[in-house]
């Protein structure tokens, strides 16, 4: 496995969903709890060397109508979501720096402005955090590696709804469009840890 290098000048920390209830949720193999602080870790080091934090959440109207709604064997819920659900968590400590985006679906490039963003700052290396893995994670990874862009994996820095989920895609995806690393590793190429 090569070192990681990292030039935060060109590098986004994407943190996918961490909001308040999508960390409320039973997670595996990482407690949301333990997502949520590695995240802050790596969210810390970006500050502090100048690579891009980019915190993503899900939302939507109120009455829920703009959520979609395929024919599928596992329907998603329908009701409106409570009060609250989209926010951040405040343990990520929003800075005025950070880039917020608001997606309404799985992946953090459709339908936002996440590209022309990144394109803009030049960054072309991604590292991605959050919850679900097998969800937000891995929609917004597959849009990433069809547009080109380099992408690293913090695998503790995520959590799935089941471990199956969160194994099959760090061995069997996540391999073949980036590199898979913890995030003691994440730290190291960027420049060390600042906790």
């Amino acid at each position: 496995m090569p070192d990681l290098v990292l030039d935060p000048r060109r590098t986004a920390i994407i943190v996918i969903d961490l909001q308040q209830g999508i960390v409320a949720r039973t997670t595996h193999p990482h407690p949301a709890a333990r997502v949520v602080a590695n995240t802050v870790s790596i969210l810390r080091a970006a500050r502090r060397t100048g690579a891009m934090p980019v915190l993503v959440h899900v939302g939507g109207c109120e009455d829920g109508r703009d959520r979609l709604r395929p024919a599928a064997d596992e329907v998603m819920p329908a009701a409106p979501m409570p009060p609250g659900w989209s926010d951040l968590v405040p343990d990520l400590e929003r800075a005025p720096g950070d880039l917020v985006i608001l997606k309404r679906q799985w992946g953090a490039f459709y339908g936002t402005d996440l590209e022309l963003q990144l394109r803009r700052r030049g960054l072309d290396t991604l590292v991605l955090c959050g919850i679900a893995t097998e969800f937000g994670v891995e929609s917004t990874a597959r849009d990433a590696y069809e547009r080109g862009f380099a992408q690293v994996f913090a695998s503790d820095a995520m959590a799935a709804l089941s471990a199956e989920a969160h194994t099959h895609c760090l061995t069997r995806i996540f391999p073949r469009m980036g590199h898979v690393r913890d995030t003691e590793a994440v730290l190291a190429a960027l420049g060390g840890p600042c906790d």
